[in-house]
């Protein structure tokens, strides 16, 4: 073996170590912060209601049948159901 290859790797400076554990903090803060944010189960419940809440809006808004024929269909079923019920009697 060589010198070379027995060598200890450089040492790191002051100001790298310092900058490695400033990066390390800010990580770590990042982690906490979801963390906390995945056991909030309140707070994701809300979430998933205004979720539901807005495609529900959006599936309503473009829905291709338009409210008063969808009345009218219903009017129509609930009527020919009365009369199949009045010729049984």
């Amino acid at each position: 073996m060589t010198a070379e290859e027995t060598a200890p790797p450089p040492k790191p400076s002051i100001d790298e170590l310092r900058a490695e554990i400033k990066q390390t903090r800010a990580e770590l803060g990042e982690t906490v912060q979801a963390l906390a944010a995945k056991a909030d189960v309140k707070a994701r419940a809300k979430d998933q209601v205004e979720i539901a809440k807005v495609r529900a809006r959006e599936a309503v808004a473009t829905s291709p049948v338009p409210l008063p024929l969808v009345l009218a269909g219903v009017v129509a079923i609930v009527g020919i159901i009365l009369v199949v019920r009045g010729r049984k009697r």
